[in-house]
């Protein structure tokens, strides 16, 4: 069976010019500093974000891991939104390779402002707390729909934080669907925090990497840090190159998925049983809840699958599809079809 796949952004594939790019590429041993096409690729992502230098990793959990370890010491806090990636889908990686603690927040529709964050950070020099190291923010958030941070609730919180002299992180998988959504530049959105880590998968489309970007001194001490977590890698321009191309050529085509994303949600909006509000839906990923239809979300996903379509789910009322550029508008309409169909068996 071909199966209508919007279970996630990850599953795309690579161009036929990724391809091409990865056959061709100039490559050297990346542990010496000697591979050509990563470290083009490395310039490329920290010019495009307004910062200083750039590491690529092959993950964006070891990206987001990497960059914690640094900005903390063991016995401190980091202050996150409950619905995180970095909380909920990081094997909980904070205390177990830095030695650190999750302080999660619930953020006003699931989007924390600066009110919500101050009221988490412990006071200074008190003794009974763990001190807050680390606030690391994520945008856009993939577990609450796609939803997007405001470019001034972002510089607000990274102001108070600096002022406090605590460190913000930005876990920016899908950053440039940010700043699609707000219609600025990816660099206006990086430019406030201390590091921000990118995917080159997902709906940019490279098969393997994310990069980490920040001022010099942090990327000089997280290589060290990338090779003690496995990151160290030899001929990786092979999937730099990929990158590359991801970044000239795949940025500006992501408004094609949230227009196929909006599609899906006012579809699924009007069907009967399924709670969802459409302005919820602002990039690419739609979150709705399937409560009323009396079926749990695994149930959801075996007959979904049953009739072609491969969705995910947040939680047990809550299901999840995601658009990208390997699956049509044409597809979405009947991913819909099948909904119906489920839901009316």
């Amino acid at each position: 069976m071909t199966y209508i796949d919007l279970g996630s952004d990850t599953v795309t594939k690579p161009t036929p010019e990724m391809r091409e790019a990865m056959a061709r590429a100039d490559v050297g041993d990346d542990v010496y500093g000697e591979d050509p096409t990563v470290n083009r690729l490395q310039e490329m992502a920290a010019k495009r974000l307004g910062k200083e230098a750039g590491l690529f990793v092959p993950t964006g959990t070891m990206g987001n891991q990497l960059c914690l370890k640094l900005h903390t010491s063991p016995g401190q806090e980091v202050v996150v939104e409950e619905r995180s990636h970095m909380y909920n889908l990081e094997m909980a990686g904070t205390a177990a390779l830095s030695g650190a603690q999750a302080h999660p927040v619930r953020g006003p529709g699931g989007i924390l402002d600066w009110n919500s964050v101050a009221a988490a950070i412990r006071p200074r020099g008190d003794t009974h707390f763990a001190q807050t190291g680390l606030i690391a923010l994520e945008n856009t958030q993939n577990l609450n729909g796609g939803t997007v941070m405001s470019l001034q609730a972002m510089k607000e919180i990274c102001a108070h934080a600096h002022e406090m002299g605590i460190p913000v992180h930005l876990d920016g998988a899908r950053i440039f669907n940010a700043a699609t959504a707000l219609k600025i530049e990816v660099a206006d959105i990086a430019a406030p925090f201390d590091s921000v880590m990118f995917c080159l998968s997902k709906g940019l489309g490279a098969p393997v990497g994310s990069m980490v970007v920040g001022p010099r001194s942090l990327i000089e001490r997280a290589i060290p840090l990338r090779r003690m977590l496995g990151g160290a890698m030899r001929q990786v321009g092979v999937l730099a190159a990929a990158g590359i191309v991801a970044l000239e050529k795949m940025t500006e085509r992501l408004g094609e998925d949230h227009q196929k994303a909006r599609l899906l949600a006012t579809g699924l909006a009007r069907i009967p049983g399924i709670d969802l509000d459409p302005e919820r839906a602002p990039t690419n990923i739609v979150v709705f809840d399937i409560t009323a239809t009396g079926l749990t979300t695994t149930e959801m996903i075996v007959k979904l699958k049953a009739h072609g379509v491969l969705a995910t789910s947040v939680d047990a009322q809550h299901m999840r599809m995601v658009t990208h550029m390997d699956v049509t508008e044409g597809e979405c309409e009947a991913a819909l079809d099948v909904v119906r169909r489920v839901l009316s068996e």
